[in-house]
């Protein structure tokens, strides 16, 4: 066979991309191919089992609708465009996640979707809530908080919260970060599977979990309801409100649903109860209402039946795969405690290893100060000994230097008391010459006054003479020499003998007195003299004594 046979032979394909809720994977299908050959290549390339909670969402002119199963898929209105695009999402919801979800792959994605809805608004939730059902979300991501790890601004570039929330409390990223952090740091130990498990039993108790809304209206006319189909049944609300219905039909009430054209009938499982009718905008909408009320009626009642073969052992798997996630986190946990105890004790060690070091380098540096201290302490015992020496030297010197001050001070104690009894004696001779000078000067005084009174004699004695030998000698005094050998000339002769004596003891007097004069005068000027002496030589003593008490 030719290699053109071959070729001839290979069926026509085209090209398909998937797009799940994180991902996107691209398939070649053959022409014949119906939704569910598709369907299945994608589930087994997920590798999921439980697929009745999930189809293949496309959307054309504006509205979102599922890949038929039993058609083909080039047949149903998809899109004309190539690769053909189908999202890969959650069709039905569980009505309780922890005993219908088996597998992580489904609880995975569920999680997935559930979190994006709730990010885009499409499910409400309140602050509070969306702050924990973030913290179960970051502990999925990131694992354990490590906040050596874990550091401010961590989250920056993760959506966790939804933009109304943000909007409602004028709080900062920062401020958010820290609330998520705080419930984040309390999820340790929460394994991933665990965690994402935990975000989906806080989000199936919200209002708008899993309902499916679309415009109805009871009459032909006008639109001012909303249809909702979930898992527990058909709800029917007011157009402002989508938490709580007015009116609800479970599905264990339901009878039947019927559908033409725009109009769709329930009829309760109560004959005599009102059967509801309600009209859609268009026959696609209808048809996509009961599409999903008979898939959501089924997973109802194959709820409540047995269990098939394949969902028992799903369900063995299940509990296998958990006891052995359960056994294998309790090992890691093992492990990682004791890879923190080790990490713990070896940071302990190397803490050690640095404080002994740090130790031994500052009793290194230690040894070295006290070398250098020893040799300093060395150095400055020979200085002190020789300072010590000096100090001696220096205070024998002092010593003697004392005992010659108190020597000199004995001396000069001795001399001020010599001087003081010189001043005393020169005292006591000043007075004596003061009162012998008093004394010499009175009888100088006396002396004169003699001698006054002498003279004043001796004048009138000589004017008497005079006078008489004038009177009784007239011719005398034109001839005044004499005979000897007249007694008158001999009286008068021997008068005059007598006027020249007393004349001579005149002058004797007058000379003594004088040259007693220039004795007092002389002994005046050595007396001044020799206290000049004395006081220079008490003024030298009282310099002397001062240098001493300087030097005590």
């Amino acid at each position: 066979m030719s290699i053109r046979g071959l070729k001839k032979k290979q069926p026509k394909t085209f090209k398909v991309r998937i797009i799940t809720v994180d991902a996107e994977m691209e398939f070649s299908c053959e022409m014949k191919w119906k939704g569910k050959d598709l369907f299945d290549l994608v589930c087994r390339a997920l590798g999921l089992r439980e697929t009745w909670f999930f189809g293949l969402q496309y959307t054309i002119k504006g509205m979102c609708t599922w890949l038929k199963m039993d058609r083909k898929v080039l047949d149903q209105e998809i899109p004309k465009e190539d690769p053909i695009s189908f999202h890969f999402l959650a069709k039905f919801y569980p009505e309780k996640v922890e005993e219908e979800l088996l597998q992580e792959i489904t609880q995975h994605l569920f999680f997935l979707q559930v979190k994006k809805q709730i990010l885009d608004e499409e499910i409400y939730c309140s602050p509070e809530a969306t702050v924990l059902l973030a913290s179960y979300a970051v502990q999925a991501k990131y694992g354990d908080y490590d906040p050596n790890f874990h550091e401010p601004g961590f989250l920056a570039h993760d959506e966790l919260l939804p933009k109304r929330v943000l909007r409602q409390y004028q709080l900062t990223a920062e401020m958010w970060e820290e609330k998520i952090t705080a419930w984040y740091a309390e999820h340790r130990g929460i394994a991933r599977d665990e965690a994402e498990m935990n975000y989906l039993k806080i989000a199936q108790d919200l209002e708008m979990y899993g309902v499916n809304y679309f415009p109805i209206a009871q009459n032909k006319n006008h639109t001012d309801l909303l249809l909702g189909v979930d898992a527990k049944g058909i709800h029917i609300y007011s157009i402002n409100n989508r938490f709580s219905p007015n009116k609800s039909f479970e599905w264990s009430s339901i009878r039947n649903i019927s559908c033409s054209e725009k109009e769709l009938t329930i009829k309760p499982l109560d004959k005599k109860a009102e059967v509801f009718k309600f009209f859609s905008s268009q026959l696609k909408v209808n048809k996509l209402i009961f599409q999903l009320c008979i898939g959501n009626h089924d997973l109802f009642m194959r709820r409540r039946k047995v269990d098939s073969i394949e969902i028992q052992q799903m369900k063995a798997q299940a509990r296998e795969e958990k006891a052995r996630k359960k056994m294998e986190n309790q090992r890691l946990a093992r492990e990682k405690q004791l890879r923190e105890e080790a990490e713990r004790a070896k940071e302990e060690l190397e803490r050690r290893l640095f404080q002994l070091e740090d130790e031994a380098r500052q009793a290194n540096e230690a040894l070295l100060r006290s070398q250098e201290a020893a040799e300093l302490l060395a150095e400055k015992a020979q200085i002190a000994e020789e300072e010590a020496k000096l100090l001696a030297q220096n205070a024998a010197e002092a010593e003697q230097e004392r005992q010659r001050l108190e020597i000199t001070a004995l001396k000069s104690k001795e001399e001020k008391r010599l001087m003081e009894q010189k001043m005393r004696e020169a005292e006591l001779i000043a007075v004596k010459l003061v009162k012998e000078s008093d004394r010499r000067a009175k009888e100088a005084e006396h002396l004169k006054q003699d001698l006054h009174e002498a003279r004043e004699a001796e004048r009138k004695a000589k004017q008497k003479l005079l006078d008489i030998t004038r009177l009784n000698y007239p011719h005398m005094a034109k001839y005044p020499q004499y005979s000897p050998g007249d007694s008158r000339d001999a009286n008068f002769d021997k008068g005059s003998i007598k006027l020249d004596l007393k004349d001579i003891d005149l002058k004797r007097l007058s000379f003594e007195i004088e040259r007693e004069r220039l004795d007092y005068l002389e002994n005046s000027r050595k007396f001044e003299d020799r206290l000049k002496e004395l006081k220079s030589e008490i003024h030298a003593l009282k310099l002397e004594e001062k240098q001493a008490g300087l030097y005590s």
